[in-house]
């Protein structure tokens, strides 16, 4: 009775932190950087205390957002690395997924990655203590789909961690410069992006007995 009881408890606190997280959604699409906790807690229908014990501070909200939107993102791209296409045609359509991705929320993805003006009541986020985990996060991610897929040679645990992070590093850098600017279109960025990365992924082998590249 007793577990049940924790079990319950748990499904309820589960449910009351998606609850809050939706609720901090809306309030990011419509503010981006500047959101603040206020907004999010008047957004939610509680005080900011409740907010505060539910994740400490805006930084641990920011945390469980991040993971929300990142967890979201990374099954789109294993998505677009997995589907049944050439290998050229998933390179592009990963780098598809990720562009179109910060182009439908760019809010979202400018909460994610830059810190606030300062002209909100709540501190803006150090952006590099912030933002540096999630693209970390990515480039491992990509690291070890290379590594499964390619054969690399003797050093291919190395270099296709050194891969990763400078593709996750160069999506980054050129999806940001690109939503600022809007300098092409999404598809012109992604061919271009492509024909950079293709040479070597063209010259790699599959590794045998993985799942291909």
């Amino acid at each position: 009775m007793e577990t049940t009881q924790r079990t319950d408890q748990q499904r309820s606190a589960d449910r009351r932190r998606r609850e809050l997280l939706e609720a901090a959604d809306r309030v990011v699409l419509r503010d981006g950087p500047g959101a603040s906790m206020n907004a999010i807690a008047a957004e939610a229908g509680i005080t900011k205390p409740i907010l505060y014990r539910h994740f400490g501070d805006k930084g641990g909200l920011y945390a469980a957002l991040a993971k929300r939107h990142t967890d979201a993102l990374l099954d789109s791209l294993r998505a677009a690395l997995d589907a049944p296409a050439g290998r050229r045609e998933r390179v592009e359509a990963t780098l598809d997924t990720y562009l179109s991705a910060i182009e439908a929320r760019p809010q979202v993805y400018r909460f994610l990655m830059h810190p606030a003006d300062g002209s909100q009541s709540d501190q803006g986020f150090d952006v590099g203590k912030h933002s540096a985990p999630l693209l970390r996060r990515m480039g491992e991610e990509l690291a070890q789909v290379i590594e499964d897929r390619l054969d690399l040679g003797p050093a291919g645990q190395q270099l296709a961690r050194v891969w990763g992070h400078g593709i996750v590093g160069m999506m980054h850098a050129a999806g940001d410069w690109w939503l600022g600017e809007r300098p092409c279109s999404r598809a012109e960025l992604v061919r271009s992006l492509a024909d950079l990365l293709w040479g070597r992924l063209a010259a790699a082998g599959d590794k045998v007995g993985g799942p291909g590249f």
